[in-house]
């Protein structure tokens, strides 16, 4: 672990020009001055202030650590920071792409990050966080018991610096040795910047404490931090003086000499619990014979057809309680999907075509046909079909997480996807893509990608799903043409698909490039925004990425700075999907081949297409050729 936290600095470099940097270089340290004098006289030993003139205005604050008693030493703390900080060519590298702020943590090891701008605001600034995490796991008792009571502690030390005026500061220390043989005590400190209310203070390191996942709790010891707020624990006393809280191990283990007057406990206890295990093992084993007879049944439905079954329409009445709201899972251009439940317990989707929908016999029959051949980890499972008169409908297996566009296009569902599963989507789909395009029985193009199409297992593992619209090629094609109707969404639809009708797999590229971006940022590509004076979120993250602000992109629930590289280098293949020649676009195995490549070099991209377009409809799934797609009107401003 990194020694105690001694000093808090945030500098807001705002925009300094490359042949101004002297003149920046000379703000900072006659801001080094201010912050140490300033710190040293508060009674809180805070302080912020802003200095110089445009374009070279430095703005900061610093905190010296709770524990610091004394006003000199938190001055010289701050001196002996900027020096060091000053030491090395920090100033030489100021240019246009080093422009928002810096955030230090000071003490022996000095981490420096950085931060949006706003970072100087209050609990809800998105700053990312400082985070240090011990190497070693706990161990030697309950684990899980450690780390729930080690969570207690830093929950209380919180909600006590919040509620400690004027320093909103605190400490802890909890006593383990019943729990741990190896993690006798933890020590705890939380602290907040003196000018935050107390609802600001306790829901900024709620906010961090939110952001401790199931392997960091197993830490012994780490510690995390924003610009108003951090807390930090460890087996050892790093701080200075009594600790403010005292809490016992609660849940610890009984003592030697109450154990005997406890033994009673034993039978109370045991005997529900065998009897918890005893119907447990009844529950398995009759899932196990459904589970069988599930098997069974699926291949007495099959007969011959190994590929998929025949339903009767008034088995899935029956299966969906008729259809009923209750049941219903989604509902798009082409119909409404319903969770059912087959004899033996069976869950399953089943996607019930809307006879007024565009998707007419041919589509049904094509999506049978389609999926029939195509087996892949990464594409949505069909299990059988039912055909009557005028329903038409797919019986697909049950994906408990619906589809991607309900967690990203949410504000708190997206923050359930970390940076590792939004990876590990982004990766699923282009498998799945390069499956249909290159490894399948036939080349496929789907042509209709986006979010609402990719459904999401139990794992969040993605699935492309929804083949209607999806064309057939022999090995020997890759490209063709409509004259008839484009079919598609607006804002998923590459130009040269929309404007003439000319599709190939570079068209599903350009969508996959769509859905990278939107994954990474969790906005849209298009809304329903008026026209005249918006900008998509093609022509928005190439602004970003030609300004080099490539970082603003990125969600705000992200910690973009654990992974800055792997974001820069996704967004860098997204806009070479989403270039406006097909010519240009990689192939989904060129994508497969960035996204497991590392070191592989990427290509500079060009100008995305549609970066000045407006649309005034998002949900289109049918258009015929012309720049009106489906009453979608399609704006061009002068650039």
């Amino acid at each position: 672990m990194a020694a105690a936290i001694g000093v808090t600095i945030l500098f807001l470099l705002l925009t300094p020009s490359l042949v101004a940097a002297d003149v920046f270089c000379d703000n900072v340290k006659a801001v080094a001055a201010i912050l140490s004098k300033n710190a040293s006289s508060s009674p809180v030993h805070f302080a912020s202030t802003t200095y110089g003139q445009a374009p070279d205005v430095v703005s900061a604050l610093a905190l010296c650590g709770g524990d610091i008693l004394d006003g000199s030493t938190c001055g010289v703390c701050i001196t002996n920071w900027f020096d060091q900080a000053l030491s090395v060519p920090q100033c030489a590298k100021v240019d246009s792409n080093y422009r928002d702020c810096i955030i230090a943590y000071g003490g022996a090891a000095a981490n420096i990050l950085a931060a949006p701008s706003n970072a100087t605001g209050g609990s809800g600034d998105n700053t990312p966080p400082f985070e240090n995490w011990n190497i070693r796991n706990v161990s030697g008792g309950n684990v899980s018991l450690i780390a729930g009571l080690t969570r207690e502690l830093l929950a209380a030390t919180a909600e006590k610096a919040a509620g400690t005026v004027p320093s909103r500061y605190a400490t802890g220390v909890m006593n383990m040795a019943r729990v741990s043989t190896t993690y006798p005590s933890v020590y705890s400190q939380a602290r907040c910047t003196p000018d935050l209310p107390v609802d600001e203070c306790s829901a900024c390191l709620r906010r961090l404490l939110g952001m401790v996942n199931s392997t960091m709790s197993l830490r012994m010891g780490g510690q995390m931090g924003v610009t108003r707020c951090y807390f930090r624990y460890d087996a050892f006393q790093f701080y200075a003086g009594q600790p403010l809280l005292s809490l016992p191990a609660s849940a610890a283990a009984p003592t030697p000499t109450k154990r005997r007057s406890i033994l009673w406990v034993i039978p109370v206890v045991a005997v529900p619990l065998m009897a918890a295990a005893f119907l447990l093992f009844i529950c398995f084993f009759r899932r196990l014979k459904r589970q069988r007879k599930g098997s069974r049944y699926w291949r007495k439905r099959q007969g011959k057809n190994a590929e998929f079954c025949l339903f009767d329409f008034e088995e899935l009445l029956e299966a969906t309680s008729n259809f009923s709201e209750e049941n219903k899972l989604g509902e798009g251009g082409y119909g409404t999907v319903y969770k059912g439940q087959l004899p033996e317990g069976l869950e399953v989707a089943v996607k019930r075509l809307a006879s007024h929908s565009g998707q007419g016999f041919i589509e049904f029959q094509n999506e049978l046909q389609l999926i029939a051949k195509l087996q892949h980890m990464n594409l949505v499972r069909l299990l059988g079909y039912c055909s009557r008169e005028e329903e038409k409908i797919l019986v697909y297996e049950y994906l408990p997480n619906k589809s991607l566009d309900y967690f990203i296009f949410d504000e708190n569902k997206r923050a359930l996807l970390d940076w590792s599963k939004r990876v590990a989507i982004i990766e699923g789909i282009a498998h799945g893509l390069l499956y249909m395009h290159k490894h399948s029985r036939l080349l496929v193009i789907h042509r209709d990608l986006k979010p609402s199409n990719i459904l999401l297992d139990s794992e969040m593992n993605p699935k492309i799903s929804d083949f209607g619209l999806a064309k057939i090629f022999s090995s020997n094609d890759s490209e063709g043409d409509t004259t008839r109707r484009v079919v598609g969404t607006y804002g998923y639809m590459a130009p040269e698909y929309a404007s003439k009708g000319i599709f190939s797999v570079k068209s599903d590229v350009f969508s996959f490039g769509v859905i990278i971006l939107e994954i990474l940022s969790g906005k849209q590509n298009s809304g329903h925004q008026q026209c005249g004076d918006f900008i998509n979120l093609l022509g928005h993250a190439w602004q970003l990425w030609e300004d080099g602000k490539w970082i603003d992109l990125v969600d705000a629930s992200l910690v973009p700075y654990s992974h800055s590289a792997n974001m820069m280098r996704c967004i860098n293949i997204a806009l070479l999907c989403v270039q406006e020649n097909a010519v240009d676009r990689p192939t989904m195995g060129d994508v497969v081949s960035m996204l497991s490549n590392e070191t592989m070099i990427l290509d500079v991209p060009k100008q995305p297409a549609y970066i000045n377009v407006r649309v005034g409809n998002e949900d289109s799934s049918t258009a015929p050729e012309s720049s009106s797609i489906n009453g979608m009107t399609i704006c061009v401003t002068p650039r």
